[in-house]
């Protein structure tokens, strides 16, 4: 048993500067499984060294998309870990042989946990499922649902449903998306409404938005040069300066 803090300093660097250099890397496997069973950011730090001895080393885990979908909680858009965990799973969604209802799970998970999420994630996520759409057209069932969220009576998807095969997601629609094309930040509202047209072929690139902050979009919001802001043709005198207005018939400051 290891202490908390030693656990992740370890699972941090055991991608890069661990595992090539072992003579077995499958050795590791147990302790990897370990860790990503534990949950929380464990679990995320536990994903790069899985990644490797999936890929590498023919790792077969047959659990591991229901175990990646159970780590999608709101922590997931707060976590310094984010653009780590948000990396790997662009690339274990990457296949084009998932099935439908997987994928379509984890949009709308996504998409749900996205309601409270801060604007710099969510500039990041919202390109992450137009991604997602654009490598499983069959999922753009939940954008172009015939009859769409007004009228579904309830919302089928069921957010508490482990399993992903089980969540009725393809059943849904992303009405949380639509929600967001109403969002204060206007960046955010710009992206979500991307979603009411048709998607281009390219992939859109994550990478520059994967460790976007608040500070930066702060920063790019203060640096925007200010249009010229049309002000009043009539030039007031006073509170109710104003020639013909009802206040200045009525009312006097005098």
């Amino acid at each position: 048993q290891l202490p908390t803090g030693l656990y992740k300093k370890v699972l941090v660097i055991l991608h890069d500067c661990i595992l090539p250099y072992m003579n077995e890397p499958t050795l590791m496997i147990d302790f990897l499984t370990v860790a990503y069973g534990i949950g929380g950011a464990i679990s995320l730090l536990a994903l790069n060294g899985l990644f490797i001895l999936i890929h590498q080393h023919n790792l077969e885990y047959p659990d591991f998309y229901k175990k990646l979908y159970s780590l999608l909680d709101p922590s997931i858009y707060h976590v310094k870990y984010r653009a780590r965990f948000f990396h790997l799973a662009d690339l274990f969604l990457s296949s084009s042989h998932l099935p439908a209802y997987l994928v379509a799970a984890f949009i709308k998970r996504l998409s749900r946990l996205a309601l409270t999420a801060p604007p710099a994630a969510l500039l990041m996520v919202i390109p992450f499922i137009c991604n997602l759409f654009r490598r499983h057209p069959a999922c753009k069932v939940l954008v172009h649902r015939p009859n769409g969220p007004e009228d579904m009576s309830e919302d089928p998807y069921i957010m508490e449903e482990e399993s992903p095969s089980e969540s009725r997601a393809l059943e849904s629609s992303l009405w949380e998306i639509r929600a967001l094309q109403n969002h204060y930040h206007p960046d955010v509202a710009k992206a979500a409404a991307v979603l009411n047209q048709s998607l281009s072929e390219m992939e859109d690139d994550i990478s520059g938005l994967l460790e976007l902050s608040a500070y930066e979009l702060f920063d790019k919001e203060v640096k925007k040069k200010a249009a010229d802001v049309p002000l009043e043709f009539e030039q007031i005198r006073g509170l109710f300066g104003k020639k013909n207005d009802i206040f200045a018939e009525h009312f006097s400051l005098d």
